[in-house]
């Protein structure tokens, strides 16, 4: 029995994680969604349920070294195969480098950028040769310096760099690994921090020759097509997902006057 194409997806449980999830889902995948959330991942599979792609959840805390094997093993038992490794998880909320301790700066490097790599180690090691991805999420923080953002910045643009690392050593086998940078998304904590933060917008919100926000579906779309047949070219590349605002000179209030 020849099973459908199967995605595993970490930070499953809200926001973007979720999104994705319930995009393959809609697409016919399977998908297995790791969380450390159980309840919120249950919440998710309840939202794929109406769709043609089967969802299960592993709730595990994916910097536990444990857990790239779990999540490995769970979709394989769950699915038969594993063709697709989303690494969605991470944290932000970010210091300058001097106002962040330690323990700060160990945590964003154990979230942000090992678990990125311990999940790849072990999903490379199923990862069907000539059609399986990686597709990891990075931000517009590995594109450009942000204020007061020291870890999140340096964590985010160590994704991009093994995004382009595991791109040149396994794309020989036909595997490909795409990053996506993700800007300024519509989530209610970007609604609170416009409502209640004017240099948040000033340095965040007006810069974008757009007239909206991003929307979680945004990059959802963009993950799939990147994991799809329809980007099977596409190795080592980093898409910006932001509306313009890395790209442009742009000034809403100039725009404006």
């Amino acid at each position: 029995m020849k099973h459908p194409a199967c995605a595993l997806v970490t930070g499953a449980a809200s926001g973007i994680g979720r999104a994705i999830a319930i995009k393959f889902s809609r697409e016919g995948w399977s998908v297995l969604g790791v969380d450390l959330n159980a309840d919120a991942l249950e919440e998710t599979g309840q939202l794929t349920s109406g769709y043609s792609g089967a969802f299960e959840g592993l709730a595990v805390d994916i910097t536990d070294k444990t857990a790239p094997d779990q999540a490995v093993a769970a979709a394989i038992e769950n699915f038969g195969r594993l063709d697709c490794l989303v690494n969605n998880a991470g944290i932000g909320f970010a210091k300058s480098a001097g106002d962040t301790t330690d323990e700060e700066w160990d945590r964003f490097i154990a979230v942000n950028q090992t678990s990125v790599f311990r999940m790849s180690r072990e999903a490379l090691k199923v990862l069907p040769e000539n059609t399986g991805s990686i597709v990891n999420i990075a931000s517009i923080a590995a594109v450009v310096g942000l204020s007061e953002s020291f870890s999140y910045v340096t964590t985010k643009t160590a994704v991009v760099g093994m995004t382009r690392q595991l791109a040149t050593d396994y794309g020989p086998r036909g595997i490909r690994v795409n990053a996506i940078a993700p800007g300024q998304i519509e989530t209610p904590l970007t609604a609170e921090r416009i409502a209640g933060n004017p240099r948040f917008v000033a340095f965040n919100v007006d810069p974008i020759p757009f007239p909206r926000l991003g929307h979680v579906d945004d990059i959802a779309n963009a993950v799939y097509f990147l994991s799809s047949d329809q980007a099977s070219y596409i190795n080592g590349h980093t898409l910006v997902v932001d509306g313009g605002w890395t790209a442009t000179n742009f000034s809403r209030r100039g725009y404006e006057m």
